[in-house]
């Protein structure tokens, strides 16, 4: 299965969800108002009303019509408010389960190490570097990934994760989370949050009628007992009906969880090459005195997001949203006997003193991939077999061109003040006269620090081989998202001056301008709801076309060549009617931003379509360079389809 197929899974489950969520709804409602009629002829027996008449009127249409109503106020506002309090996505998450925002610029050994590894599976994965919260009160070992999708992710992790946990048992959690982000699971977990805290709601709402009818009956007159023992009924029923609509629901919850759990086990195997790692994780959460247990009041509504089970454990198991930690680890090695090592913290024996060096990459430097040509050939099937699909190489290749950044440079990316100068930089022109204009700008419209640390860190910026830019921008961006709203517009401004300094466009600014762009624009700038996913391609063909014609103007600097390069991309759409390559002066940014905007709406099977076709075109004359790669990569990621960065072994 691969990640459009995955990323169709998780569709279906969310539909699944929608229609387990309205028939938990509809049956909630009939149990009320049965519960309500019933409760309703009791108390008018005590008043000696006949039975006949009350049976008569226990179809109520207009009863049943007000149950509906209330109920369904209560369920719907209370989805709401969870959904809402979650629409801030990963962070808002973090932050419920008590987590603290880690400094990307932190000189703390721990949580430099953990930064560190999050950045280098990001940018092997090709996803943004997600923000990094540590949960500070929770000494278990555990760690969960949660947002709405890759741009607004988060990795959580707990205190013992941090302090317990070999680098290589870390990479073997984070590659497990980050197979959650590429998998689409995180959006089905919010949701999860925010259905079953609607129905939670009702059940909340009958304990308190109960208490209420319990400690109102003390006061009342003996005439009005047999009301006040109906409501005490009524509340307990409400309660009942509430707490086993969750009951259900967390049985849902499991049976979705648990499967995913294996698959991310497998995936985090695949990506590292290491099962120990993993597997050596699982190990220490068994033989730790807190295993994995989360003590935070809300760990159980965000269960279902951990590594391993963060709750104690649930009646045979039915409401585990984890498979047995035994079974894990056998699955991931096999030759485990059942012993378990003594738990010990690993980060001083790892870091020793070198650990508090800014930069720090890994306890031993990873071996140099074979540097990638100037020029390579792609396969556009090979392309789209890579979405989503990390492997052991392109963990290596990133661990190795994070380590041989300049430190100077990777201290500056990891932190807002440094990160503006970082894109500055990599923005800045070799032509002295479009260069000027560049600093001119700078010098007038930037913060005087931000302009010093452009001219301290530019030289070596500019050293920087092309494959090293867009790692490094990946870097910076994390950091840019702790700006404020103002300093942001300058920095968008800035940006924009910058680029259009030359009156013309290049890949690489087009593609450092387009992350920029869907990185921090729905952070900083309102932004409308989500498109509605397109499921046919004709209406998106006209996009198609726009995105294609561009690429083949850029890769090719004649026009028969660019027509050859644009019909070979067009074959692969399979469109049933003929289209016609945009002429070069009509490829503007503005259509292309356009163009990649509503393709972001197509269904996953579209989207395979239009990536092959992408990399056909941009492959069409039988070379490829490292811009065109990158800028490839880019196009994707404007379709939230992540490609792992190219490597010397795979460009063939």
């Amino acid at each position: 299965m691969d990640f459009f197929d995955h990323q169709d899974r998780a569709r279906r489950k969310t539909s699944r969800l929608v229609t387990y969520y309205v028939l938990a709804v509809v049956l909630i409602t009939v149990a009320i108002y049965v519960a309500f009629m019933a409760l309703f002829i009791g108390v008018k027996l005590k008043t000696g009303q006949p039975i006949a008449s009350k049976l008569a009127v226990f179809w109520n249409p207009r009863v049943f019509l007000g149950v509906i109503g209330v109920t369904l106020m209560i369920v719907v506002v209370g989805t709401l408010y969870k959904v809402r309090e979650l629409s801030a996505g990963g962070e808002a998450v973090a932050r419920l389960l008590g987590g603290r925002p880690v400094n990307p610029s932190t000189r703390d050994a721990a949580e430099r190490r953990v930064l560190n590894v999050v950045e280098e599976m990001a940018i092997a994965s090709g996803t943004p570097v997600p923000r990094v919260f540590v949960l500070p009160q929770e000494e278990s070992i555990n760690a969960f990934a949660a947002g709405f999708s890759s741009n607004d992710a988060v990795i959580g992790v707990t205190r013992g994760c941090v302090q317990n946990l070999s680098r290589d048992e870390l990479q073997g959690v984070i590659a497990h989370e980050f197979s959650h982000i590429l998998n689409g699971d995180m959006r089905i977990n919010i949701r999860l949050m925010g259905v079953l805290h609607g129905i939670l709601v009702v059940g909340i709402i009958g304990y308190w009628l109960m208490r209420s009818a319990a400690a109102g009956g003390r006061s009342r007159s003996r005439d009005s007992k047999g009301g006040g023992a109906a409501l005490l009924i009524f509340g307990l029923v409400v309660m009942a009906v509430g707490f086993v609509g969750v009951f259900f629901g967390k049985l849902i919850k499991a049976a979705i969880s648990r499967q995913r759990e294996f698959l991310a086990d497998a995936s985090a195997v695949q990506f590292t090459r290491n099962p120990l790692g993993i597997a050596g994780a699982l190990k220490k959460i068994a033989g730790l005195a807190t295993g994995s247990r989360i003590r935070d009041r809300h760990a159980e509504e965000a269960s279902h997001l951990f590594f391993a089970d963060g709750l104690r454990s649930s009646l045979l198991g039915l409401l585990a949203t984890h498979p047995p930690l035994q079974e894990r680890i056998r699955r991931i090695d096999p030759a485990f006997d059942g012993g378990l090592a003594k738990v010990a913290s690993a980060v001083a024996r790892e870091t020793g003193a070198a650990a508090a060096v800014p930069g720090l990459a890994a306890a031993a430097p990873a071996p140099a991939p074979p540097p990638l040509p100037a020029q390579f050939a792609v396969q556009p099937g090979e392309v789209v077999a890579r979405v989503g699909a990390p492997q052991a190489e392109h963990l290596a290749y990133a661990i190795h061109l994070v380590s041989a950044l300049p430190a100077g440079v990777t201290e500056a990316a990891r932190e807002p003040f440094g990160a503006r100068a970082v894109v500055y930089c990599l923005l800045l022109n070799r032509e002295p006269a479009a260069r000027k204009i560049q600093l001119d700008r700078l010098t007038q419209h930037a913060d005087p620090p931000v302009l010093a640390e452009t001219r301290r860190i530019m030289a070596r910026v500019e050293a920087l081989g092309p494959e090293s830019r867009l790692p490094l921008l990946d870097m910076a961006l994390s950091s840019l998202r702790e700006l404020s709203r103002v300093q942001y517009q300058h920095f968008s401004e800035n940006v924009r001056h910058l680029v259009e300094a030359d009156k013309q466009i290049d890949l690489f600014e087009f593609t450092l301008r387009r992350m920029v762009r869907r990185r921090l624009q729905p952070i900083f700038e309102k932004t409308g709801p989500p498109a509605t996913q397109v499921y046919s391609m004709k209406p998106l063909l006209p996009h198609c076309v726009a995105v294609l014609s561009a690429l083949a103007h850029w890769g090719n600097a004649d026009t028969p060549s660019a027509e050859s390069a644009f019909a070979k991309g067009v074959k692969r759409l399979q469109a049933t009617i003929l289209l016609r390559m945009v002429p070069r002066e009509k490829c503007g940014l503005q259509s292309l931003d356009a163009a990649l905007e509503q393709l972001a709406a197509a269904s996953p099977a579209i989207k395979r379509r239009v990536i092959d076709a992408c990399a056909t075109c941009i492959g069409a004359d039988g070379k490829v360079t490292v811009e065109e790669a990158e800028l490839l990569r880019a196009v994707a990621d404007s379709l939230d389809c992540p490609v792992p960065p190219f490597v010397a072994g795979q460009a063939a």
